[in-house]
Parts: structure tokens; C-alpha cells; sequence
């Protein structure tokens, strides 16, 4: 097997995309999760170096100038994401299949710098009206951060078709096994 590929997951914010990685990173152990940088604020329970890289929005910005991501974006205002490229040297050093979980525009950015190296799949949440129940029982978004998410997340569902392949979420055991078996489609080419 090629080591060198790229498994991407994007949705929207509370489509069930990183439930899914966690299960999925359970079944394969040649697989590395890439944690992204922030300019956020760590929400309680999160660790720097395990989550997410928190870097506050200055140090972000000097990264950005020295060329330190392989993609980054402002996903909502003041409130940066990104990809650096040391976590792909880091985990191909160790002989693994990167897993990425990121926003859609950030997964077709991924998409487009690996081409063919790269598994490019989109997390579908059975409907909206799911999607706004999940973002709410999360509680960790105040109402103004639901309305933002709501509103990306329609413009973000269009997106679907750019990617290899679509897996709804509308069971969890399902939608695992599904993407287990794209997964495994992917590894054997």
C-alpha cells in the first residue's frame, strides 16, 4: 500500500464527521488524524496539540506570511483554520495515512493539492432540520453561532458533488460501515 495518500473529511459543522473519524480511526491502524491550527479560543476540554494547534491570531498570521500551511481560511469572522504542512511530514515520517477533518472549503483545497493521493468524502446529514438539532444539542454554540453555522452549512451542501464520494449520516453504525468500505476500496487501488 502507497503510505503516501490522504483520507479528507468535510460537512458541515455538525453533520457527524468527526463521530465518524473516531470510529473509523478505531478500525485501521495505519491511519494518522492531522490536527489543524486555530486562532480560537480552546473550548473546555479541549487540549492544544491533541484538538486543534491554538495559536493565537498574531502567530497564526506570521505563519500564514512564512508560508507554514497547505491551506488555510477564515471560516468565520476573526476565527482562522488551517492545515500546517509539518503535520503531513509528520505523520507520512511515520509511515501513515493522514485523516483530515475539515471544512468543505478547506477539503476541496486539500483535494485539489493531493489530487489522486487523496480520498476526498463529504458527510451528508439527512436534512437540515437535523443538522440545526444537532448543532443545538451540543450546547456549545450560543444562538448567533447557530444562525452563522446554519448558513454556511446551506451553501456548504452544495458543495456535495465535488467530492469523491457522499456518505450520509442519517444512521451512525451505517454511515461507519459504509465508509469503511470506501475507505478500503481506496487503501487496494
Amino acid at each position: 500500500m502507497n503510505n503516501r495518500k490522504a483520507i479528507l473529511f468535510s460537512a458541515p459543522s455538525g453533520s457527524g464527521k468527526t463521530t465518524i473519524i473516531r470510529e473509523i480511526l478505531k478500525r485501521f491502524d495505519c491511519f494518522e488524524f492531522s490536527i489543524s491550527a486555530t486562532s480560537r479560543k480552546a473550548r473546555e476540554g479541549e487540549q492544544d496539540g491533541v484538538d486543534y494547534y491554538f495559536l493565537s491570531p498574531e502567530v497564526f498570521e506570521q505563519r500564514v506570511q512564512k508560508g507554514d500551511f497547505l491551506e488555510w481560511e477564515e471560516v468565520y469572522a476573526g476565527t482562522r483554520y488551517g492545515t500546517l504542512k509539518s503535520e503531513i511530514d509528520r505523520i507520512w515520517d511515520n509511515g501513515h495515512v493522514i485523516i483530515f477533518d475539515v471544512d468543505v472549503n478547506g477539503g476541496m483545497n486539500i483535494k485539489k493539492y493531493f489530487g489522486p493521493d487523496a480520498l476526498a468524502l463529504f458527510v451528508m446529514p439527512p436534512s437540515i432540520e437535523v443538522l440545526e438539532m444537532r448543532l443545538r444539542n451540543r450546547g456549545t454554540e450560543s444562538e448567533d453561532s447557530i444562525v452563522k453555522r446554519l448558513a454556511r452549512s446551506e451553501a456548504e451542501l452544495k458543495m456535495a458533488d465535488r467530492f469523491d464520494v457522499t456518505i450520509i449520516n442519517d444512521q451512525l453504525d451505517r454511515a461507519v460501515d459504509e465508509t469503511q468500505k470506501v475507505i478500503n476500496n481506496y487503501l487496494l487501488r
